[in-house]
Formats: structure tokens, C-alpha cells, sequence
């Protein structure tokens, strides 16, 4: 819903009802005892974050550093561990989500800022060979150069800041998987094929297979595996949409996800 008309060209699901279309195989019935909170947000962020992870190939053993640390990097840490990480690192720049990173997902948390070059901090703390599975779940939005910050918050031009994508590929090792669920517009095209090649490695790239995912998701959430709501750091009414925009986007008042309360009656 609300994803553009090359999904369909749907109504955003951001209103009092909604119209369900093929409501015969789209909706999901959950459990009756299930927390609406839980609900909610295995509707997207559950399973982009276990999908980002479940792509990666995960094995006994490795090391998995994930871009990004708003919910759905932060959710992609935590399902790491499921698959058998022994090791899990997220990457960001701003100092609450990693500490909520830190404290939610049980993952290490760094921020670039403070880092000459985190490519080579990565490549240092894995004993020069890399991670063995990086993921993106930045997209457009990374913070870089002034071109990079421009084209990554124009996203009518969808050209991207292509600088997590660029330090996944050159932080994973070789033969290593890079795992992408970060947003790229239609237009974007760059990536560096000359590392990819020479190193050896496989990128997945995909979005959540939502309908596919929810059966396993709800057992994960029913065995107290998975908190979505723990993620959910705001209720706003749907009267007060764009206020709760504003405080995303500009990641005010340590938002991390917001749940919108319509106000219809039934």
C-alpha cells in the first residue's frame, strides 16, 4: 500500500480504513491473544529486518556487520543471531539508535564519525579479513560528501548516496554475501562491479516477502524471540501525521518508530 505505482498503485494504508484489494489471499489472520503492538509491525519492519538477515546466508560463526541503525538495521541485528552470528556489529551516526542498537539487538555499535575510515576500522577488528556478511539497510539516506547528502535527500532524483553500499562491498571479505534492503530509486545505477568481481562477491537484494515470512515471524514473537513492539517509541494520532514525520526525519526526541492511532470508530 502507498508504494508507488510499481507496486500496484495502491492508497497508502495511512488512514482510518482501508480498502483491501484480493482481500481473499492478502490479509493474515493473527492470533486472537496477539499484542496489536507485535501485529503492526510484522506488517514491514519485522520482516525486512529477518529478510535482510535471512539473504546474508548467515553460518555458525560469523561476523555480520549491518549499515544503518534506524528499526529495520536494528531489527536485521537482532535476527542475525537466529541464524547463528557469532559476532554482530551495526554501523551508524547517530548516538541513540546505536545505544538502543547496543541494548535491543545485544550487538556491538560504533559510529563512523569517529572513524577515520570505517572501512578499514571494520577490516582491523575482523583481523584484516572482513565480515563475513555485510548488510544494507541504508539506501539513499547515508550522510557523505555534499553531492552524496543532496542527491540522498532529493529523492525525486534517486541518484543516491551510494556510500553504505560502497563500504558493505569493501568491508565484507572474499567470497563474502552483501545482503541490501536500504531503498535505491529506479535510476540508481552505481555500483562498484570491479570489486564485486574481483572479490568474489554475491549481493541479494530483495524486498520483504512479507506473506511468506509471517507464519515463521509469529511463531519467533509467540516464543518471546522477537519484541516487535520494543521497537516502538512513539504513538502519535493520525491527526498529527506530519508532526510525527518531522520528528523521524529529523530524528528528534530519540524516535525510533512510530505507531499512528486512527481515530475512527467502528
Amino acid at each position: 500500500f502507498g508504494y508507488s505505482h510499481t507496486a500496484g498503485g495502491y492508497n497508502g494504508g495511512q488512514a482510518e480504513y482501508v480498502r483491501v484489494p484480493y482481500a481473499n489471499f492478502g490479509p493474515t489472520v493473527i492470533p486472537a491473544d496477539m499484542d496489536p503492538d507485535d501485529a503492526v509491525l510484522l506488517t514491514d519492519v519485522v520482516p525486512t529486518g529477518y529478510q535482510a538477515a535471512e539473504m546474508g546466508g548467515i553460518k555458525e560463526g560469523d561476523t555480520v556487520v549491518v549499515f544503518g541503525a534506524g528499526p529495520i538495521g536494528i531489527m536485521a541485528a537482532r535476527c542475525a543471531w537466529f541464524f547463528g552470528a557469532a559476532r554482530v556489529i551495526i554501523i551508524d551516526h547517530i548516538d541513540y539508535r546505536l545505544e538502543f542498537a547496543r541494548n535491543y539487538s545485544k550487538c556491538e555499535a560504533y559510529n563512523f564519525k569517529s572513524m577515520a575510515d570505517p572501512v578499514v576500522f571494520l577490516k582491523k577488528t575482523t583481523d584484516w579479513f572482513g565480515a563475513d556478511v555485510c548488510i544494507d539497510c541504508v539506501g539513499c539516506e547515508v550522510e557523505g560528501n555534499s553531492l552524496q547528502s543532496f542527491t540522498g535527500k532529493v529523492m525525486l532524483m534517486q541518484a543516491g548516496a551510494a556510500t553504505a553500499l560502497q563500504w558493505a562491498i569493501n568491508s565484507v571479505k572474499k567470497g563474502g554475501i552483501v545482503s541490501v534492503v536500504g531503498v535505491y530509486g529506479p535510476p540508481f545505477n552505481y555500483v562498484p562491479i570491479g570489486n564485486v568481481l574481483n572479490k568474489g562477491i554475491t549481493i541479494r537484494a530483495n524486498q520483504a516477502s512479507v506473506k511468506r515470512l509471517l507464519p515463521k515471524l509469529i511463531e519467533h514473537v509467540q516464543a518471546g524471540r522477537l519484541d516487535p513492539k520494543g521497537l516502538i517509541t512513539h504513538r502519535v494520532p493520525l491527526e498529527e501525521i506530519s508532526d510525527a514525520y518531522h520528528i523521524f526525519s529529523a530524528k528528534l526526541d530519540e524516535c525510533i518508530k512510530t505507531v499512528l492511532i486512527p481515530s475512527a470508530k467502528h
